[in-house]
């Protein structure tokens, strides 16, 4: 049973309900705060998988050849691509709600603040992309929906719906009613890799999971940073470390440690 796929679905569908009804009635400190608490919370999940590490060295080499992959096929700049193209008939769908919102927002403030009204929601209209990446293709989902496919341990999808039920809230105050739709995409994508963990774990052993559980925090740790704005890492680029880790920890368990 995927519940903690089924939670982290529910969980951006029901934040950015709230969010979205909401609107500015959230403070905007708490909108700028909120982020750094969400990042210190993603490297706080990582150094604790961190640490159930079997091989140093397996995890460290599958980051690196992971990491030099995903730059050379440019997936970051791919999945923003996809989720780009994929933006615009959302958009449509939503467009005269969103616009009636903001209709009535410009109205009430149309002397002083019709232009920073403006301004913000356009600024969060391009952070559309970041937040589908983030919700669909983080390292922390994709870890944590192969981890409850394996293992039937659901805390890493159940602590991320946390994170994106107030995440999904936040950008629906500006968004709207828009992020409601990344749930989606996002459950066919937990879904089929939960469903291809299946496959995966009769091949396994406990140190090549204890080392595809040390990657993954690794990445979530990287998130964690890239979240609260300390540095910007490249995520998506780093997910074929995932992949990687599992083959490589086999082969150095085997030949070398």
């Amino acid at each position: 049973m995927p519940i903690g796929v089924i939670v982290n679905c529910f969980s951006v569908l029901l934040g950015g309900l709230i969010g979205a009804l909401l609107g500015d009635k959230i403070p905007e400190r708490l909108r700028n705060s909120l982020p750094l608490i969400f990042g210190v919370a993603s490297m706080s999940m990582g150094i604790n998988y961190i640490i159930k590490m079997h091989a140093l060295p397996a995890v460290i080499l599958a980051l690196i050849l992971g990491s030099a992959i995903g730059e050379l096929v440019y997936l970051e700049k791919g999945i923003e691509w996809c989720a780009s193209h994929a933006r615009g008939p959302v958009e449509k769908l939503f467009s005269r709600k969103e616009t009636n919102q903001m209709d009535s927002e410009v109205a009430a403030s149309i002397e002083s603040e019709e232009k920073s009204s403006l301004d913000q929601h356009k600024g969060f209209m391009e952070k559309f992309v970041a937040i589908v990446i983030l919700f669909c293709a983080s390292g922390t989902g994709i870890f944590g929906a192969l981890t409850e496919g394996m293992t039937g341990d659901h805390s890493v999808l159940i602590t991320k719906s946390i994170l994106d039920f107030f995440t999904a809230g936040i950008f629906a105050t500006a968004l709207g009613y828009l992020v409601l739709t990344i749930c989606i995409p996002q459950f066919i994508i937990l879904m089929l890799l939960f469903l291809s963990a299946s496959f995966i774990l009769p091949m396994t052993t406990p140190a090549m999971i204890a080392d595809f559980t040390a990657c993954g925090g690794m990445i979530m740790l990287a998130t964690g940073f890239r979240i609260s704005g300390i540095k910007s890492f490249p995520i998506d680029n780093m997910l074929p470390a995932l992949v990687l880790v599992m083959p490589i920890s086999y082969l150095w368990s085997t030949f070398i440690h």
